[in-house]
């Protein structure tokens, strides 16, 4: 009994022993495995520094179409939400009571005129008339002194004479009251010219027009309801307002070049506008504490739109030699931002960065990381520090844990 104890003291050590030898060659001791990430360096480049704010696209000029005479509205020239140049046709008026007044203008400033002509005949033979008495005259008169003619002669010649010089004049007189009344016709002929080509209702800009807002059939007054509305969006104009703390780096950037403007449309921000910076307001809005700015855009592609909201981002000055990853990889903790970064041995650690301005999906790293260094910007959710990493493609990663 004694033996068999000894014997069984002596076999568990070795027994153990064993076990801590081939301990480390089992699979319990294996790492774990590496967790599926997407990686990006951190880069040195030029960055923007951006102001961003919310603003409201409008129309460049907006224009109520409208008749300058009253007729029944004959036909439509467009199609409700067209583009249309300026000077292309909208609408027409029927021009029949138009035609017609012209028409008799015409014939008024025809019969004036045969009447001019008429007097202008009548003229020559009241000035001829008037030579032959005035010649008669002196040569009675010149017979009254050499005795050979009677007074009463003279007296008649020379009244025929004034007769005939007042018959001239009133002859003029009716010539200039003819002329007169043929201005005015003149007049009323270009007035009917006038309104006829109102007839014809013509886009007094180019730009997109709206919805139809009177149907053909329908009688129109003059300057009375619009017919439709134009709105020019080549260029196009967007309202913003900033702080009041802004507008001293605003007026003093703006005064030797163009500060530009990106404008973001909601649901499409991989494509900003591009503009630059058009008005600054007169005075501060007082009950906002803001000042109120506007943007032209060219808008070739019409991507903005009268009415829009848009994130607006005006560029005040531009950062050289930032540190820049992107924004997906910083993340937030109890301590404030941090990143994960890969070392050389392929594991990550937890570094807190300050992040600066972010601008088009990538963030300026004020503090924490510097450029060359490999962060990751996928894969998060499963990292801890000290945990490896491989690169995969990023449709590879998987969404829940490992």
């Amino acid at each position: 009994m004694t033996i068999h104890r000894r014997s069984v003291f002596l076999v568990l050590p070795a027994l153990l022993l064993c076990a801590c030898k081939q301990g480390p060659k089992g699979p319990a001791a294996a790492g774990p495995p590496a967790v599926p990430v997407s990686m990006a360096k951190a880069t040195r480049e030029s960055v923007p520094t951006d102001l961003s704010v919310v603003g409201s696209v409008e129309a460049s000029a907006i224009v109520q179409v409208k008749s300058q005479v009253a007729g029944q509205l004959a036909s439509v020239a467009f199609t409700e939400g067209q583009d249309v140049a300026q000077g292309d046709l909208l609408f027409r008026i029927d021009p029949k009571p138009f035609e017609e007044a012209l028409r008799q203008a015409q014939a008024a400033a025809a019969r004036d005129q045969a009447q001019i002509s008429q007097s202008e005949a009548l003229l020559a033979h009241d000035q001829a008339q008037a030579a032959y008495a005035d010649t008669d005259a002196s040569r009675n008169d010149q017979l009254v002194k050499e005795g050979l003619a009677s007074r009463s002669q003279y007296d008649q010649s020379k009244s025929s004479a004034d007769v005939a010089r007042e018959s001239v004049r009133a002859t003029r007189a009716g010539i200039g009251a003819a002329q007169a009344t043929l201005q005015a016709d003149q007049a009323a002929i270009a007035a009917a010219q006038l309104n006829l080509g109102y007839c014809e209702i013509r886009a007094p800009i180019g730009g997109r027009v709206g919805n139809l807002l009177v149907h053909p059939g329908n009688l129109v007054k003059v300057n009375d309801a619009p017919l439709v509305v134009i709105h020019q969006m080549q260029p196009i104009f967007v309202d913003f307002a900033v702080p009041e703390q802004r507008l001293a780096a605003v007026r003093r950037l703006s005064a030797g070049r163009k500060l530009p403007v990106r404008a973001l449309v909601e649901g499409d921000a991989s494509h900003a506008a591009e503009g630059y910076l058009s008005v600054i307001d007169n005075t501060v809005d007082a009950s906002t504490g803001t000042i109120h700015l506007k943007a032209t855009f060219d808008n070739r592609d019409r991507a903005l739109w009268p009415g829009q909201f848009v994130t607006v981002a005006l560029t005040l000055d531009t950062i050289e030699n930032a540190v820049v990853i992107p924004t997906e990889a910083i993340q937030p903790g109890q301590r404030g931002p941090f990143v994960y970064v890969v070392k050389a041995n392929q594991t990550v650690e937890s570094r807190p960065v300050t992040p600066g301005a972010a601008i088009n999906g990538k963030t300026v790293v004020d503090q924490g990381l510097a450029a060359g260094e490999t962060v990751v910007t996928d894969g998060l959710l499963m990292l801890f520090p000290g945990a490896p990493v491989r690169a995969v493609d990023p449709s590879k990663i998987p969404t829940g844990p490992l």
